[in-house]
């Protein structure tokens, strides 16, 4: 039942890559929660935190897309630990603006599409390098330790926002994320070399091109790609936690940390105890299923008023997304050639980064004309009707199986 470690345990450039992982998803997710917090406090409105997220829906896409043609043609751990770098210089700035003495909000508009365009372009050469370090052998392993590191800092990271917020003052959250990136940057650089197939097309829009044409008549990867771009669209409300933890639920600021790290605590338990999923043969069925879990726990979020019962359920929704996360990440890595692996792992990157910003301008417009606890409930319900819209037009991904003789 439970995941295992033994990627962990035997391969010394696996731990450096995770461990980078796990502090600056820390980081991230306290940025995350803080730009939130500071738009909608500025300006007190929904609409505004779903916008300043989706500003980074474009640069996000297309640093995907051109990071995936890279990150197969040169070695990957030079655009990691220099896209690191980078970043920790859009958190300083972010903290310079915060700490002013008149905060400006289209800064943060520009600085957060900047690193989105960074965050995309790294994101797909960490997942490629990852499923490369590991090999076959250990891919699903892999993916739930992915998970459980991801999680554990979407955990910490919005649950310390929230305390660092109330306690020391935006400016000191994004310092903070500064430094985690200075600090990943440094692990990152003791990689080993993780150099390209050869024979590997040269960067470019051929490149882009070629990657993108692999998905014909792929039904699994499509499948996955759909159902998780449903989910996150329709049922990702994180946009309108502020006006949930500073209306409806009346918890403040301390709240909305822990409104954020809900749903981390569900994936990461999910993920420590994701052993048995390595063993689910009906993968593709089993994508949806998680999804109707997901959509259906968000919708009863929306209709509830009781804080803890809110977390409950958010627990839950992050559950089984992470059941959703590690059955798509293997079937990505095992159905994708290695010389087209970050290419396609940056079409996914695109899909996990950019469903939720587009989620997010989702929920705040709706919440913005109709109200946020509307919003949360008809999320929901259009992220169950569209994993059943899925199924049925993509037979070829439930139908998905992985080979051999699992459960």
């Amino acid at each position: 039942m439970l995941v295992d470690v033994t990627p962990l345990r035997e391969l010394p450039d696996y731990r450096r890559l995770v461990t980078a992982g796990l502090i600056s998803t820390v980081g991230s997710q306290l940025t995350v929660v803080a730009v939130a917090y500071q738009v909608f406090r500025q300006t007190g409105s929904s609409f505004q935190v779903g916008a300043v997220s989706v500003a980074t829906l474009i640069p996000l896409i297309v640093g995907s897309l051109i990071g995936g043609s890279v990150g197969d043609a040169v070695d990957r751990r030079k655009i990691l630990w220099i896209s690191a770098l980078v970043l920790s210089t859009t958190s300083a700035t972010l903290a310079l603006n915060a700490a002013s003495a008149h905060p400006t909000t289209w800064i943060i508009y520009v600085v957060s599409a900047a690193s989105g365009g960074l965050i995309g372009f790294s994101d797909s050469s960490e997942a490629a390098s990852a499923a490369t370090l590991v090999g076959p052998a250990h891919l699903s392993a892999a993916a739930a330790l992915n998970q459980i590191i991801m999680q554990a800092g979407v955990i910490v990271g919005p649950a310390a926002a929230g305390l660092l917020i109330a306690n020391v003052g935006i400016d000191w959250v994004y310092a903070v994320d500064a430094c985690t990136f200075l600090v990943s940057a440094a692990l990152l650089w003791r990689l080993s070399p993780i150099p390209p197939v050869p024979g590997t097309t040269r960067p470019g829009l051929a490149s882009v091109a070629e990657g993108l044409r692999t998905l014909r008549g792929n039904a699994p990867l499509k499948g996955i790609f759909a159902i998780d771009l449903n989910a996150m669209v329709f049922g990702m409300p994180r946009a309108i936690f502020p006006a949930l933890a500073l209306g409806p639920l009346h918890v403040g600021v301390r709240g909305l940390g822990y409104l954020y790290a809900a749903p981390g605590v569900g994936a990461f338990l999910g993920s420590v105890g994701s052993g048995w999923v390595a063993h689910v043969r009906r993968q593709g069925r089993a994508v949806v299923i998680a999804v109707l879990v997901w959509g259906a726990a968000i919708t009863v979020f929306g209709l509830v008023h009781v804080f803890w019962i809110a977390l409950v359920l958010l627990a839950v929704a992050g559950w089984a997304d992470v059941l959703s996360a590690v059955l798509r990440s293997t079937i990505l890595q095992t159905t994708v050639p290695e010389e087209f692996r970050s290419r396609l792992t940056s079409v996914q990157m695109a899909v996990v980064q950019g469903g939720p910003r587009l989620g997010d301008l989702e929920a705040g417009s709706v919440a913005s004309i109709a109200s946020p606890q509307f919003s949360v409930v008809s999320g929901g319900l259009a992220c169950i009707a569209g994993a059943l819209i899925t199924a049925a037009r993509l037979p070829g991904f439930v139908r998905h199986e992985r080979p051999g003789r699992e459960l």
